[in-house]
Parts: C-alpha cells; sequence; structure tokens
C-alpha cells in the first residue's frame, strides 16, 4: 500500500536527488508530484543552444544520473521507484513517470551517503594508482550490461592527456562553442554556485583566469587572444597536466550500443552508481566527454561548425580517438580521469529544491 507515500515524503528523496550530476550543472530537469506516490520528471536535452549535445544523448545520460540518484534515495524509505518513460513525449523533452511503492525487499542503499559528496575534481589528483579491489569494486558496481577499460600506465596516461590537450584546441577556438563556455562560468562566485561552475573549481591560475575573464566579454576578443597568444596556457593547465596527475583514466563501454533515449539513460544510471561508488572508497573524478562527442560527430559527419578547418581537425581527433579507445567490440558511452584526493576546495552546488518544481 502507498498511503503513507505523501508529498513529503517525496520531497525529501527529491531534495537529495537533485545533486545529481549534469552537464555544466544545467539541471536540466523540473519536478512535478502528480499524485499520491506519482512523480513525473519533465526533462529537456540541450541541442538547441550546446554544441557538445547535437544528438541529445549527453543529456539523456545526465537523465539517468538523476533517476538513478532518485531510486537510490527512495531506498532510505524502504520505497522501490518504477520508472518508465511516457511514449508520448519529444525526444527533446522526455516525461519520465516514477512510482514509489512499499518493498520489503529495498534495503537502505549505503550510496544514499555520498549523494551530496560526489563532485567533480578538474585540479591534479594522486598518481597512486588503483588497488586491484578497488578496480573490482568499481567494476562490479556499473553492472553486468557494462564494463570499463583502465588507461592507468604512464604510457597510456601521456596518451589520454595528448587527446584531452588536443581537443581542448578544437573547443577553445571553435565560435559554437563560446557562448556554452560562457554562459556555465560564475564569475561571481569562486567557490561555490547553485546553477553554474564556480571560478575555483575550473583548474586555472589567477592570471590566466582573469585574461579568461577579459577575453570571454565577446568571441572578437577571444578570437584575437587565441591568435595573438594561442591556447596553450588553459590546455596546459586545465588538459595535458591533469591528465598526467590522476590514478588514471576510464572508459564506461556498453557491452550493446546504445540506440534509443532509455539506452542513453540506462547508461546514466551505471554511471553514476560507479561515480557515487567512487566517492565511497575515496576518489574523485573529472568527466573527460569531448572526445566521445567529437569523434561521433566526425565518424556520423554530423554537422557542428562554420568552421571548415575544425571539421578537419575533429576528424583527426577521431583517429586518435578511436586509436585509444575503440580497441574492442564495446561501445564507449563516457570517459573520465580519477584518483585519490585532495578534496576540490570550490564546487557547484544545486537550485533549491523550490525552484526545480514544475510550475
Amino acid at each position: 500500500m502507498n498511503k503513507n507515500i505523501d508529498a513529503s515524503t517525496i520531497e525529501q528523496i527529491l531534495d537529495l536527488a537533485r545533486w545529481a550530476p549534469s552537464g555544466d550543472n544545467m539541471q536540466t530537469w523540473r519536478f512535478e508530484i502528480a499524485g499520491p506516490a506519482h512523480l513525473a520528471v519533465h526533462a529537456y536535452d540541450t541541442r538547441d543552444h550546446c554544441v557538445y549535445d547535437l544528438d541529445g544523448h549527453p543529456s539523456q545520460i545526465a537523465f539517468g544520473t538523476l533517476l538513478e540518484t532518485i531510486a537510490i534515495a527512495a531506498s532510505g524509505h524502504g520505497l522501490r521507484a518504477d520508472i518508465v518513460r511516457r511514449p508520448e513525449g519529444r525526444d527533446t523533452h522526455p516525461v519520465f513517470d516514477v512510482r514509489f511503492a512499499h518493498d520489503p525487499a529495498i534495503a537502505r542503499d549505503p550510496l544514499i551517503d555520498v549523494i551530496n559528496v560526489r563532485t567533480v575534481q578538474r585540479r591534479p589528483m594522486k598518481t597512486t594508482p588503483l588497488t586491484p579491489e578497488h578496480k573490482r569494486v568499481l567494476e562490479a558496481a556499473v553492472g553486468p550490461g557494462y564494463a570499463l577499460t583502465w588507461l592507468e600506465s604512464r604510457s597510456e596516461k601521456w596518451q589520454a592527456a595528448k587527446l584531452m590537450f588536443n581537443n581542448a584546441r578544437l573547443r577553445l577556438t571553435m565560435p559554437e562553442a563560446f557562448e556554452t563556455h560562457r554562459s556555465i562560468i560564475d564569475w561571481n562566485n569562486p567557490t561555490h554556485s547553485p546553477d553554474k561552475v564556480p571560478t575555483g573549481a575550473l583548474g586555472i591560475d589567477a592570471m590566466t583566469l582573469q585574461l579568461m575573464k577579459w577575453a570571454m566579454v565577446s568571441w572578437r576578443r577571444m578570437s584575437t587572444v587565441n591568435t595573438l597568444m594561442g591556447t596553450w596556457a588553459p590546455r596546459l593547465q586545465m588538459d595535458l597536466a591533469p591528465g598526467m596527475a590522476c590514478a588514471a583514466h576510464f572508459v564506461l563501454k556498453a557491452r550493446t550500443a546504445p540506440r534509443s533515449i532509455d539506452d542513453y539513460v540506462a547508461a546514466g544510471r551505471a554511471l553514476q552508481r560507479f561515480w557515487l561508488t567512487m566517492t565511497t572508497l575515496g576518489l574523485y573524478m573529472q568527466p573527460e566527454m569531448t572526445p566521445l562527442i567529437f569523434s561521433k560527430y566526425a565518424r556520423e559527419q554530423t554537422r557542428f561548425t562554420a568552421t571548415p578547418k575544425l571539421n578537419e581537425a575533429a576528424q583527426a581527433l577521431r583517429r586518435e580517438t578511436e586509436a585509444l579507445i575503440f580497441t574492442d567490440a564495446l561501445a564507449p558511452v563516457y570517459m573520465g580521469r580519477l584518483g585519490y584526493g585532495p578534496a576540490p576546495q570550490a564546487r557547484s552546488l544545486r537550485r533549491p529544491l523550490a525552484e526545480l518544481m514544475k510550475s
């Protein structure tokens, strides 16, 4: 019976679930308590304005992290969360019905304790290798439908760091990415931001930060800085150096290539269990999705920029990405670097639950 699953209980679940990760902390979902024991999640992707999400798949992975977090948070109340996507919803704006039910088989998931602790670390981490036991636990966390590839030798980390360094040049010289970059940085909050990325979490020094702030007033300024000074400083600090300062890079791979929204949502659910499990082990993570995104664009000939030379650069990056990551018959769906402490001093927060409720 669901008579005790009232709005207050659902709000307690959502107050934890809102800490799920989303691309650049955009929080692309709104919640509606549709009835007793019934929650509707109104999601939306960012393909209309974000060059990193032209097919909606990165957003769909984020929807999965949210739905998995809802299910984990519900376990603290002894509830099972049954989740179904409404078939009549638009691909760009899917709606997920979540119905809660008391279930004596549901035990409190220990991952609840780290839902609001999990965060991104963009700065250097310890290079201490992952222990065999930690790797075993993380591999079990993703479930039978997924596998993890580890890039952990010095040579592999160097290849991954170079890939990110080369990929960052594409990102930083692309007009289509400029507005996204400018809109997600919270220049007024160096340590915490409720809906963006605080400047202290970017992983760059004060001089580079001030230059970036000046340049990001307009694409004309940014283009001038790129021409006169190049992009090596932010790429060195944000990509190459951190790429070596970690325990390993990882690739989350699906055993069956995802095709539908539901497939990408499922990948997001596996990712969130992996990320939360990592947090319980004292590990931090930085996503490294852009090589996968742009290699997919290049492979499928998706038009993502009006600048011809950048299309050529994407093809070169596709070859580099595939040589490093597409090493078996599995389908890469997510990539990142991870390592043990220290904890980041700056992090993205979340909007208050009241702001995420659908009016």
